[in-house]
């Protein structure tokens, strides 16, 4: 599984932000592939109204850690890419 910090801008205004902003994400991609991750988390990015992604850090949760069922337990989007594939999460601005 690999998490991704991203960007990516809105095609029109939503929760904030207005059309054409630049709006941050962190996606979790529960794929082995780094390749293949990265452009899943493009894709779902894009299917929920976005363009412009930019992937910007990239970090693998290994196996080991996946096994870890404290860790797994204290994130509530790692348990949705687990059960789901993806998580998608939009972070605000400060």
């Amino acid at each position: 599984m690999y998490i991704f910090s991203v960007t990516a801008k809105t095609r029109h205004d939503i929760e904030g932000f207005s059309k054409g902003q630049e709006v941050p994400f962190i996606v979790y991609i529960n794929f082995k592939d780094l390749y293949g991750a990265e452009k899943l988390c493009q894709i779902f990015v894009i299917k929920e109204g976005f363009y412009d992604v930019v992937i910007e850090k990239r970090k693998l949760i290994t196996e080991k850690s996946l096994q870890d069922q404290s860790l797994v337990e204290k994130d509530k989007a790692l348990q949705e890419a687990l059960k789901t594939g993806y998580t998608i999460q939009l972070f605000s601005r400060h």
